[in-house]
């Protein structure tokens, strides 16, 4: 365990002098409470992505192992600081009109201002992420080749359903149609426009994958080439995946704190956690041993992705977020290990 770990608990180390360091700058005597926060958001991140795992375990164990070392090292950097940090200082200054270097200045130092943007572009972003996952979920679901098929009655007829030309982006197209009826008026454009382009990013990673792997048959050199560009677009495509799930969680947050840094270095420790667990799930070939554990996160992504939808108008609690997601795992993993004994005791 500790072989997979081991970054992990460096970056919480890290993590907690820096969160202390920063409580008593901002405010003496509040060093702790920042490290208490910062572990719970830790906590937070992990307990909502652990469906996240399992699926970036499938796309990752068809990468090379070079891409492999690049998500647990260039990702990480990117999930820090670009997804928990960057990302919401570019949505605020966005829909703001704000530049990105006065939004910083904002976060840094009136942090109520701060939250008070992003609760003001919640809407467009949740919108966005819970178009991704649908896409991701029903081309998942919508696959006609698919054989292993966990809940048999819904999978087995959704499977049939592939041979539709687009049934995904219609029916994501519906879903977003429908959340920007029920949005306030003031949100309909931005939450429709967030939605398409949500749609849009899948379609483009997904068809550049597609095309690589079509081209996979062609002559020696050019292989080499496509190889160095599948990993690259299936490293795009895990960290755009890694960013959908991240944003209830970066949202959520400020539940706790309003404080970015705070915010940051907590989700940090559970992103490294995150990215750990996929690590030691494609070393250990996890995902044979349990069968219905893919089928399961998928299940999980469909339901955070109605979630983020609904949470455009209304609030959503983490821990029901949370709870679902667990749910599906745990229930696909019990019914993979039910399986397994079923086998040895045929053989």
């Amino acid at each position: 365990m500790m072989k997979y770990f081991t970054g992990s608990f460096i970056v919480t180390v890290v993590g907690i002098i820096l969160a202390y360091l920063w409580g008593e700058h901002v405010h003496s005597g509040t060093g702790l409470l920042c490290v208490f926060i910062a572990l719970i958001l830790g906590v937070l991140e992990v307990s909502l992505s652990f469906d996240n795992a399992v699926v970036n375990a499938v796309k990752l164990e068809k990468m090379e192992h070079i891409w492999q070392h690049r998500f647990l090292t260039w990702g990480i950097i990117i999930a820090v600081f670009g997804m928990r940090f960057l990302f919401p200082l570019l949505v605020v200054a966005i829909f703001a009109k704000l530049s990105i270097i006065k939004v910083a200045s904002i976060a840094l130092t009136d942090s109520n201002q701060y939250a008070h943007y992003l609760h003001l572009t919640h809407a467009p972003i949740v919108a966005f992420g819970g178009a991704f996952l649908a896409m991701l979920f029903f081309a998942y679901m919508f696959n006609c080749e698919k054989e292993v098929h966990w809940i048999k009655g819904v999978e087995k007829y959704c499977s049939h359903l592939g041979n539709i030309k687009g049934l995904e982006t219609i029916l994501t197209l519906i879903l977003v149609l429908i959340t920007h009826h029920y949005v306030p008026a003031e949100y309909k454009a931005s939450v429709l426009s967030s939605g398409v382009i949500g749609v849009v990013t899948y379609l483009l990673i997904d068809g550049i994958t597609h095309w690589l792997e079509k081209h996979e048959a062609q002559r020696a050199k050019e292989l080499a080439q496509v190889a160095k560009g599948g990993g690259l677009v299936a490293f795009l495509y895990l960290e755009l995946i890694d960013a959908s799930f991240s944003l209830d969680g970066v949202l959520g947050a400020f539940a706790l704190s309003q404080d970015i840094l705070i915010i940051t270095i907590g989700l940090s420790i559970g992103a490294m956690f995150v990215r750990s667990l996929t690590i030691m799930l494609v070393e250990k070939k996890t995902l044979d041993q349990y069968i219905y554990l893919e089928q399961g996160a998928h299940w999980a992504i469909g339901a955070l992705a109605i979630i983020m939808f609904i949470s455009t108008t209304m609030e959503v609690p983490e821990v029901v977020t949370g709870l679902i997601g667990l749910g599906f795992i745990l229930s696909a993993l019990v019914s993979s290990i039910l399986h397994n004994n079923k086998s040895k005791k045929e053989c």
